[in-house]
């Protein structure tokens, strides 16, 4: 699936919102856990878009689109928000905050 940013985007303001007024934790697969999501899990982004690009270059320069391997993501990151934890009265543990790829907050 591939989301529009701006729409995912809006969406997602609107879900994190209401998660956080009802004191509700809100999981994401995207970017835009800073916003007031909890926590967001799913491929890296930037690493998609790079492999996407390589797929581009070589049917620019003759390679057919069926000889190219269909790919999976390789690498998924965990991003947890820290101040929407406290905000809603959520103590993760410790474990949980060691294995992310990034903690805001």
């Amino acid at each position: 699936m591939v989301q529009l940013p701006v729409v995912a985007l809006s969406v997602g303001k609107a879900h994190d919102a209401a998660g956080l007024s009802a004191r509700l934790p809100t999981i994401r697969y995207g970017d835009y856990v800073e916003a007031a999501g909890l926590m967001s899990y799913g491929p890296n982004y930037a690493s998609l878009f790079r492999r996407a690009a390589d797929m581009v270059n070589k049917i620019l320069h003759g390679t057919k689109p069926a000889d190219i391997p269909v790919e999976q993501p390789n690498k998924f990151e965990l991003v947890i928000n820290l101040a929407t934890a406290r905000a809603i009265g959520l103590t993760l543990p410790s474990t949980v905050i060691a294995r992310a790829d990034e903690v805001i907050g």
